[in-house]
């Protein structure tokens, strides 16, 4: 039996293009999201982009039929607008004023109809309230990951001894002999002894050659910035290598994702001169979501929401680099800014450039939905590297989680790529105080 999937607002806002997500089905939209939609259309961001491109799309479907009645969409589904005031199917503890719960009454009435429902919507609440009714609902989940299987960028691989120094000496290590054991290009491997508990070596898996090779680099650092732990030493190999052009670095507070980013990226920019500048940004969601909330010009705006970024820079800037003519920290941060090696923007102005040649560094990645995160990568010019971190258990954006941000999907599609490469961390570094926070809160 086919199905109706009668869809809320905030999915077309997540994913313009959810309209045709559902197969040969019908779909629903209620003529309350149409109205909402006309409402977010205003504004000048991803949000408002998204709810244009679903009401260009509308306007392209009502050419071709009569939306009331339903339209023939081209992967043999049909769309339909529902116009109907469903008041009498709402219990009267929900109000009749809000379009959520008319939505809900919508596909409650289809339902009793003899319809084959699914309410389809990111809204935890409006869930809860539509299955207290009666109506199967489900968040949208196409772009979902499972979170618990994230993929970790490294793995665990037992050898013979003996391959373990076959491996120290030579640098590469044939793996055709483990193929029971999936890997991926450019996951890192630690190769331990089966005899030997404490004998290991580390190495990068090279999926073509189906072998295990040495890591690029033995001791990374940059600017003074050394790995503190095996996964900090794995990422610095990633952002390092000008090979690998998209690197997502995941993990709590305090595990150094974006220090070791920025660190990189000024010692490939102004040391090894391989990118013009460090565009570094963030995705601007909590506190009102709009960078207009803030006092002052742009730049001055930015200075307030980017003050994560300036912390870590003052550490790393703190160390002696950077040769100008002042010692003092503030002055060679602003020395990067007026240089313009150094290039904070927020993410609402990335749409529509074109970024050739930059390490570009998009901090807090997690609250960035997976349209998002293509918008984003599809801005790389030619030469251009580009750094995600977040935290996918620390998300301000209310309809996403840490299965279906963009920073997850990403590193999901992207592994076995030649060019790609993902490390999770898991230990934190900044102080004892915060690993404690990381782990029991």
């Amino acid at each position: 039996m086919k199905k109706t999937f009668v869809l809320d607002t905030n999915v077309l806002i997540h994913n313009p293009h959810s309209l045709e997500s559902f197969e040969d089905n019908t779909v629903v939209v209620p003529l309350g999201v149409i109205e909402e939609l006309d409402t977010f259309k205003k504004y000048q961001d991803e949000r408002g982009r998204n709810a244009r491109e679903v009401a260009r799309f509308l306007d392209d479907l009502r050419k071709k039929g009569d939306l009331q009645q339903g339209v023939p969409l081209s992967n043999g589904g049909l769309l339909r607008v529902d116009i109907s005031t469903p008041n009498g199917h709402l219990p009267a503890a929900l109000s009749h004023m809000k379009i959520d719960n008319n939505i809900i009454g919508i596909a409650l009435t289809l339902k009793e109809k003899g319809e084959n429902v699914k309410f389809i919507t990111k809204d935890i609440n409006v869930r809860v309230k539509a299955d207290a009714l009666g109506v199967e609902s489900e968040d949208y989940e196409t772009n979902k990951v499972n979170i618990d299987e994230l993929y970790p960028g490294w793995a665990t691989l037992t050898v013979k001894d003996g391959e373990v120094d076959d491996f120290y000496k030579s640098g590469k290590l044939s793996l055709k002999a483990y193929s029971g054991q999936k890997l991926y290009e450019n996951q890192f491997l630690l190769l331990k002894s089966d005899i030997h508990e404490g004998k290991s070596a580390l190495g990068i898996y090279r999926d073509g050659l189906k072998e295990a090779q040495s890591l690029w680099f033995k001791d990374p650092e940059a600017w003074g910035i050394k790995a503190l732990n095996r996964e900090q030493h794995f990422a610095l190999n990633l952002l390092l290598n000008d090979r690998i052009s998209m690197v997502t670095l995941v993990g709590s507070a305090g595990t150094g994702k974006t220090l070791l980013a920025l660190a990189a990226g000024l010692l490939k920019t102004l040391d090894e001169k391989k990118y013009r500048r460090v565009l570094v940004s963030r995705p601007i969601v909590p506190m009102g979501k709009d960078i207009g909330y803030l006092p002052g010009t742009k730049d001055e705006k930015l200075m307030n929401w980017m003050q994560p970024i300036f912390d870590n820079l003052e550490f790393i800037l703190d160390k002696g680099h950077l040769q100008s003519d002042t010692e003092d920290v503030d002055d060679k941060v602003q020395y990067l800014l007026d240089s313009h090696k150094l290039e904070m923007e927020a993410l609402t102005y990335i749409r529509g450039r074109s970024i050739p040649k930059q390490f570009m560094i998009v901090d807090e990645a997690q609250n960035l939905t997976p349209h998002e995160i293509k918008t984003i990568v599809s801005r790389a010019g030619v030469g251009t590297k580009i750094i995600l971190t977040g935290d996918p258990y620390q998300i301000d954006n209310p309809y996403l989680d840490a299965s279906s941000n963009g920073i997850v999907y990403l590193a999901e599609r992207f592994k076995g790529n030649e060019m790609f490469g993902h490390i999770t961390l898991s230990k934190s570094e900044r102080s004892p105080l915060a690993a404690l926070a990381a782990k029991v809160l």
